[in-house]
Formats: C-alpha cells, sequence, structure tokens
C-alpha cells in the first residue's frame, strides 16, 4: 500500500495563510472532513490538541506533524497544507511552520496502514523532499512528489541487519499516539549512530503495536539503552542496564546529544520497580488528568 492511498487530492491545500496554530489545525481538520474520512471535527481537533499540549509537533526546519487517533476517524487518512510565510506553531526550533501534515487515525488502526504513514514521516526529516513538497503547485504535484520519494527510498532501503552480538546501544521510541514521532525518532537516531560510526537497534512503539522488537539476546549484549519516550513502555526488561531516558521530541530533534551523554559518562544504571514509569509517562499521566 503506497503512502499517497491516505491522501486526498481534497484533503491538499497549497499557499494557505492560517493566522496562528490554532487555525492551522482548524485548516488540517476540515480537510479531512471534506475528504470524507472523518465524522466529527471537534473530537479530532480535541485529541490534537492533547497531544499538542504534551509536546509541541511543531519539529524543525519548518515541519510540524500534528496528530490525532480517535474513533471518529474512519480510516487512516493524512491532510496537507502549505504556509509559505510560516504560520507560529510553537515549533522546537522556535521557527514558524511552512509545511503541516496532520495524520489522523482510527481507535483499531491497521498494522499495514500505521507502518505506511509512519513512513511518510519518516521522509519528511529530509529537507530536500520537504521543501520539494513546499513549492509543490497543485495537489496533484503533492502526490506525484510523494510517490516518487517513496519508490526511491524503497530501492535504497536494505533488510535490517541481525547485530544482536556486537550492538551495544539499544534504543526505544514511543509516543503517545505512535503515528508518526516515534518512527521519526528512530530514524534520527539511526542516521546519527551512523554518521558516528556506531552501530544501534532501535524499537518502535506506534499505533499499531511495537515494531521491530527487541530481543531478550540484543538487551543482555547491549551496554547503553536510550529511552526517547513520550509515554509507558516495558522496562523491567532493561533492568540493570545503563540507560538514558528522555522524551520522544529529543530523539528527534537532538540524538547526537543522546550519544554524547553516553559518551560522556552521564548513563546512569536503571532499577527496575514494580511501577516503572519512563519520564515521558510520568508527564503524559499529569496531563491526562488534566484533561479528564
Amino acid at each position: 500500500m503506497k503512502i499517497t492511498n491516505f491522501i486526498s487530492k481534497k484533503s491538499i491545500a497549497l499557499n494557505v495563510h492560517p493566522t496562528d496554530k490554532n487555525e492551522a489545525i482548524d485548516m488540517l481538520v476540515d480537510l479531512l472532513m471534506t475528504a470524507g474520512t472523518i465524522r466529527d471535527k471537534a473530537l479530532v481537533k480535541r485529541d490534537i490538541l492533547k497531544r499538542e499540549a504534551q509536546g509541541s509537533t511543531g519539529l524543525a526546519n519548518g515541519l510540524a506533524t500534528p496528530h490525532a487517533q480517535n474513533s471518529s476517524v474512519k480510516k487512516p487518512s493524512i491532510s496537507v497544507i502549505t504556509v509559505p510565510e510560516g504560520v507560529e506553531f510553537n515549533s522546537l526550533d522556535g521557527k514558524p511552520a511552512r509545511l503541516l501534515i496532520l495524520f489522523a487515525a482510527p481507535e483499531k488502526a491497521d498494522d499495514t496502514a500505521m507502518t505506511n504513514m509512519g513512513r511518510l514521516a519518516v521522509l519528511l526529516m529530509d529537507d530536500d523532499f520537504k521543501e520539494a513538497l513546499i513549492r509543490a503547485k497543485t495537489p496533484a504535484e503533492i502526490i506525484q512528489i510523494i510517490d516518487r520519494k517513496e519508490a526511491e527510498r524503497s530501492k535504497s532501503e536494505t533488510p535490517e541487519p541481525d547485530v544482536s552480538a556486537n550492538t551495544k546501544i539499544i534504543a526505544v521510541t514511543a509516543c503517545p499516539t505512535g503515528i508518526s514521532s516515534s518512527f521519526m525518532a528512530r530514524e534520527a537516531l539511526k542516521n546519527c549512530a551512523e554518521k558516528l560510526g556506531l552501530s544501534i537497534r532501535v524499537e518502535v512503539h506506534g499505533a499499531a503495536g511495537v515494531y521491530h522488537a527487541l530481543s531478550d539476546e540484543e538487551i543482555k549484549n547491549a551496554d547503553y539503552v536510550i529511552i526517547a519516550a513520550s509515554k509507558r513502555i516495558p522496562m523491567k526488561r532493561f533492568d540493570g542496564k545503563m540507560m538514558i531516558q528522555t522524551a520522544v521530541n529529543t530523539g528527534i530533534r537532538k540524538p547526537e546529544q543522546l550519544f554524547k551523554r553516553i559518551e560522556n559518562g552521564q548513563a546512569q544504571p536503571f532499577q527496575a520497580t514494580e511501577d516503572d514509569e519512563t519520564l515521558g509517562e510520568k508527564l503524559f499521566n499529569k496531563i491526562k488528568s488534566i484533561f479528564s
């Protein structure tokens, strides 16, 4: 299934001019309503804002990837707007968002569909690809650019190597909805490790489950664990491991900082408890209590 199966020409609006983040989200949700993939705009927007409260999806270099998962979404779907002059989105780098892509998924997400939506999130980490989308003149061109990039990526991908015996750093990425941020954090960690000449295996907790799950052997042989997560994940299996814990957005934006913390001896031994939580989970629970 191609990424563009989740995108309709009706769910794309180019060169729009929202006045603020709230209006930009309204535009993205309205596009999905026009495309017929959601039932209730208010419910979808509510969950987008809940996710934003847990950490802005305004990432860096003009990209924002708001997302939501609830029963009002009929099928996995994506909407796109371009804002050439930019709109304030509380982005992690302080810059306005120029390309905004909304990922929406039903409560019971199909594994294949969610994997393919996650693939678009990964592709968006390529600045040239992102800028090409911003420059697009028509919705049809947006779809063509995505199709072409996906085909290029598929040709260059190689199977994940079996490195369980010699991988000294392992990682887990997770975000509250598991639609885009967790996949992007995995890609950022892998790319950074490659540049640094390091080997890493990264487990992803997505909306439909766990991808690239770490084996008991990989955990046993690893010297260090990076947890870039903003939701609850199984932690007892890492008991006694030297660990760095951070939010998923740090895994996306500052992966090199995490490897430097390991190099500088800042990893700490993790001691599992009956009620172990990631740092991100504690924040998640606090925010959840506000909205409940």
